[in-house]
């Protein structure tokens, strides 16, 4: 066994020994491809997302160095047809891409010079393997004799973090040709591909770079955060797998919800961070485990470009409401950007942003990831971004300090300049101005909306967290009543019955106007009091 070429089936002897989700369906679904149509795969998504164990387990299926029996007999794929028929038959090409970039950096060499470096380590571990070569063969001749040697095994490639030299090399645009050209060579290669690779897997954060609007290695079936499709359900843990762990560690599955759901995918559903769920579980403590990960050090970088309406939509995004997005013509890559619609795909696949793609918008997926936009918005220096925190967090303070005038003097506003007229008196678009307004609640709140409470549904109501002692408020927006009938409607409905035994102020607002003013004359009124229960 080599550390390149067939590595045996350790690493995922290894993770079998943890806390393992079965997901060796995926290998069907490889199976299904190899020597034919699609056999060259690629698989993005963000870190702490399972990838490597991916890779691990593909690895100790197909590795023909050794016998995977005993990791598989009892997992989900040996109950299919060919499970014996591609179990340990290939030679394996495993690549970590992420430990020659950490080579390279040791041994002072140049990004650009890793495909040398890739070559050379496979060719080594051939050699050792015993595989013999001839005089003036280049790597691609040898694994082709490699193929022979072995009685016709072919090679099964799999590229962890395939990706990790695109963005490492983000302002090396030479070192990122030089790498992709080892991947055409290997796989868009019509003399050796065919005769050499049974199928490839590679694995990443970023789909494959575009030269111009087309993929580098057009080839790749590629599936991502964006559209996973049938591989959707590999991305991370499922719904069940969550629940079922929450029933086997007797641990509250409404707040490992809240915490890590957020991702959802047609046919799949919710799907779920592997990492921060294994770890609330190990930890036994709800957190956010992504500032542990180098993902968290680009969020900051990639709110503050300086794109026309980014800001606002971060804003939006913070305060809890969906924003449209095309995620057409984004490059894959650190650097290209040409708006902020590719400052928020990106964002997609490092898996700081939701993506539902039926209505084309993006949200902030969970508690987890909330909690990161919340640390990070507050070093964001935009002029217009340090108004809005400053606009959100003096409006808390009137309202918890009732002055009526200035709650709905900021409502107003934030109204009038964040929703255009065709949407001014929508009911969705009268929460998104209360999220909008309210947007900093996460220093002191839990935000829930649309909250069944009494005989009705809360337009928004802010709950204190446990370390607050900011009152409870419940906020409704309404059109055409007296800013009195707005408060009647609230006790009426009985929405406070929702914080029923809450034991600190509950503060009561009621915003309205008229809607069928002229506008610049909607002028809205404000009423706020205190409730106890």
């Amino acid at each position: 066994m080599g550390i390149y070429v067939n590595p045996g089936n350790s690493g995922f002897a290894q993770i079998c020994r943890g806390e393992y989700i079965d997901k060796t369906n995926l290998i069907e679904r490889i199976n299904q491809r190899i020597n034919g149509p699609g056999n060259l795969i690629c698989i993005s998504r963000p870190r702490r997302f399972g990838k490597s164990y991916a890779a691990r387990m593909l690895t100790a299926y197909y590795d023909c160095s050794c016998d995977s029996h005993k990791l598989f007999d009892d997992k989900k794929i040996a109950v299919e047809e060919d499970y014996e028929r591609h179990l340990n038959q290939y030679n394996v090409i495993y690549l970590e891409i992420t430990s020659f970039i950490s080579r390279a950096r040791q041994e002072g060499v140049p990004l650009g010079e890793i495909p040398v470096m890739v070559k050379k380590a496979v060719w080594k571990d051939l050699e050792e393997a015993g595989f013999e070569h001839r005089e003036g063969d280049t790597l691609c001749d040898y694994l082709i004799h490699c193929v022979e040697q072995s009685g016709g095994k072919k090679f099964i490639f799999i590229i962890d973090e395939w990706d990790a030299v695109i963005r490492e090399a983000k302002d090396d645009p030479p070192a990122q040709r030089r790498f992709l050209d080892l991947l055409r060579e290997w796989f868009k290669n019509g003399s050796f591909t065919p005769k050499t690779v049974a199928a490839a897997y590679m694995t990443g954060i970023l789909p494959i770079k575009k030269d111009g609007s087309q993929s580098a290695i057009s080839d790749f079936k590629e599936f991502s955060m964006i559209k996973p499709r049938k591989y959707g359900e590999f991305v991370g843990f499922t719904e069940d797998e969550v629940r079922a762990l929450c029933e086997d560690k007797n641990i509250d599955f409404d707040t490992m919800k809240r915490w890590y759901d957020g991702y959802s995918f047609s046919g799949i559903g919710s799907v779920y961070n592997p990492n921060s769920v294994i770890q609330a579980i190990e930890n036994e403590d709800f957190d956010s485990y992504w500032t542990e990960t180098s993902a968290a050090e680009g969020l900051l970088e990639y709110i503050s470009k300086d794109y026309n309406g980014l800001t606002k939509m971060i804003a939006e995004l913070i305060g809890g409401v969906d924003v449209k997005v095309n995620t057409t013509g984004f490059a894959n890559d650190l650097t290209t950007f040409k708006g902020k619609d590719d400052v928020l795909t990106l964002m997609i696949h490092l898996g700081y942003l939701a993506y539902d793609s039926v209505k084309k918008t993006v949200r902030i997926p969970n508690e987890e990831i909330k909690q990161e936009f919340q640390r990070s918005i507050h070093e964001v220096r935009h002029e217009a971004t340090l108004k809005r925190l400053d606009d959100s967090e003096r409006l808390f303070a009137d309202t918890i300090q009732r002055d009526e005038a200035a709650v709905a003097a900021q409502i107003e506003k934030v109204h009038s300049e964040e929703t255009v007229a065709l949407h001014y008196n929508k009911e969705d678009s009268l929460r998104s101005v209360i999220k909008l307004a309210y947007y900093t609640y996460r220093d002191h709140y839990l935000q829930f909306e649309e909250l069944p409470s009494g005989e009705g549904f809360v337009d928004v109501v802010y709950l204190p967290l446990p370390d607050s002692d900011w009152p409870a408020l419940v906020i409704e927006l309404k059109w055409n009543q007296s800013v009195e009938g707005a408060i009647d409607q609230i006790l009426k409905k009985k929405y406070p019955s929702v914080l029923e035994n809450f034991e600190r102020p509950i503060l009561l607002v009621g915003i309205t106007y008229n809607k069928d003013a002229a506008a610049g004359e909607k002028k809205h009124t404000c009423k706020i009091v205190e409730y106890r229960t």
